[in-house]
């Protein structure tokens, strides 16, 4: 690669590494010889391009450059050829190239169209775009929006002020999505159904109940009456226009699908996939009354199971349980520069997914374990900690979370950093004064908990899934800090 196009923050550190680069006995970058960046740069951070052998280009001027260049010719691309090397998180080791083909990526986004029946995306249609653009769900979404017309709309920058201040501009028709933002969002409106009190609270209740048996019997999201009398602010939260939602990256509860359906009263797919398998490869049906899984395969792919002898998942298991393995044209060649990840990633012509399903008798996969993020704890038994944070963010109390164990030890504990404008609200109703140190207040790290306890009760986790001790964390977890990764 010779050319990067960045924003102007990233320009000092571009420099730097070619400098680091030159220096040494095998470059890692030989090649990179150009930044092109959006951004105006300061002299302090251009010093030392000569040195590096860089040139810096404004994105302006390779744009009025490329309108006087009457000799371009475009050149053609195969299906085969690399669309993107899309960078896996590298959650136990360094981050991994996905080897994505133009291809892969166009198999993926018709078979997952075609999934939608009568509720096609077409150019009518308006989407949010806040995802990171390198993450494989907003490069399949983005890639849509160029195949059928799909009209995109860039949120402000801020995901917390994104359903407050974006949404009600774009009132976008199609709202692709991951479950922690949708569970945040069924956080705050069952807040305010459970707050209700009196006539209001026995028709919401009223409401919420018969549009559920509503769904249940029929897959019907909509009621004449309960959608204009109760639902019509509820639908106002999304900008008031959506008419089918989208949720992938993670799997959301039953509840949460359920009630963000009939709140909304639009219809609400779930897709799963990864960045191997250039993203969703199974899709629910819009109309299907059942939720909890994540229904079937998609035209783009083939599947089959793997055994897990040590987790007691077998294909023979009534209903069948094991890895859920892929093989078709959306399936990536392996990971850029490493054959040794490549192989672990295969066997045979399979991707093998890390993700334990079970086939449901319609045909369908319920996605319900791990079969690499797991840890063993000290009497052997293993723990899923993805399965329990996706259930304990629902906790007012919690922003973000991750769950934890050692083999060294009997139990798992939990790393909370707190909702900062529920943080607020309680400092105030208790008279404590807000700050960092308000994590050691002993009170706020036992309800806390409660709530938690309260959470895996309700899901029927069992002992071990039920942290035993709570670390109460001030400052959200960053991509900056280096707490997270950029997926």
């Amino acid at each position: 690669m010779s050319t990067i196009i960045t924003e102007g923050g990233l320009v000092k550190k571009l420099i730097d590494l070619k400098l680091e680069d030159n220096k040494a006995e095998t470059p890692i970058v030989p090649h990179f010889k150009n930044i092109v960046t959006m951004d105006e740069v300061s002299s302090d951070d251009l010093k030392d391009i000569y040195d590096a052998g860089i040139t810096v280009h404004h994105f302006d001027a390779v744009c009025k450059a490329g309108e006087a260049n009457s000799t371009f010719v475009e050149e053609k691309c195969e299906p085969d050829d690399n669309l993107m090397f899309s960078y896996t998180s590298g959650t136990t080791g360094d981050p991994k190239g996905v080897k994505t083909s133009q291809i892969a990526l166009l198999s993926m986004i018709v078979s997952l169209s075609k999934r939608m029946g009568d509720q096609e995306i077409t150019d009518a249609d308006t989407y949010i775009s806040y995802l990171p653009s390198a993450h494989i769900f907003e490069a399949a979404l983005f890639a849509l929006s160029m195949l059928v017309g799909l009209k995109c709309g860039y949120f402000s920058g801020n995901v917390l002020k994104m359903i407050s201040d974006d949404l009600p501009i774009l009132k976008p028709t199609f709202f692709p999505s991951v479950p922690r933002l949708f569970n945040k969002i069924y956080a705050k409106i069952k807040a305010g159904v459970d707050g209700a009190t009196g006539c209001k609270k026995w028709l919401v209740d009223t409401a919420i109940t018969s549009k559920l048996n509503s769904l249940h019997s029929t897959g019907s999201v909509h009621s004449s009456c309960y959608d204009a009398v109760v639902f019509a602010k509820m639908k106002a939260v999304l900008g008031g226009n959506v008419r089918i939602m989208l949720t992938g990256s993670a799997p959301l509860s039953m509840e949460v699908f359920d009630f963000l359906k009939i709140c909304f009263s639009t219809y609400f797919v779930e897709a799963y996939g990864m960045t191997e398998t250039c993203g969703g490869s199974f899709a629910t049906h819009y109309m299907d009354p059942l939720s909890g899984h994540v229904g079937g395969p998609v035209a783009n792919v083939k599947v089959r199971l793997r055994d897990i002898p040590e987790m007691n998942y077998y294909h023979t298991n009534s209903p069948p349980k094991g890895e859920v393995c892929f093989w078709g044209p959306s399936i990536t060649t392996g990971y850029y520069k490493n054959a040794d990840k490549t192989a672990e990633a295969f066997t045979g012509k399979w991707l093998m997914s890390g993700d334990v399903g079970i086939v449901l008798p319609n045909g369908s996969v319920k996605i319900v374990d791990r079969a690499k993020n797991i840890f063993k704890l000290s009497q052997g038994e293993y723990i899923a900690p993805e399965k329990l944070e996706n259930e304990f963010v629902k906790s007012p109390f919690v922003g973000q979370c991750w769950v934890h164990g050692t083999s060294l030890k009997d139990w798992t504990m939990i790393f909370v950093t707190i909702d900062e404008p529920f943080l607020k609200k309680w400092a105030g109703e208790n008279k404590v004064t807000y700050g960092k140190d308000i994590v050691n207040n002993e009170d706020l790290k036992l309800q806390t908990m409660r709530d938690i306890i309260r959470i895996a009760k309700e899901n029927k986790f069992n002992s071990l899934e039920k942290p035993k001790q709570i670390k109460l964390i001030f400052d959200p977890w960053t991509v900056d800090q280096d707490m997270l990764t950029p997926t």
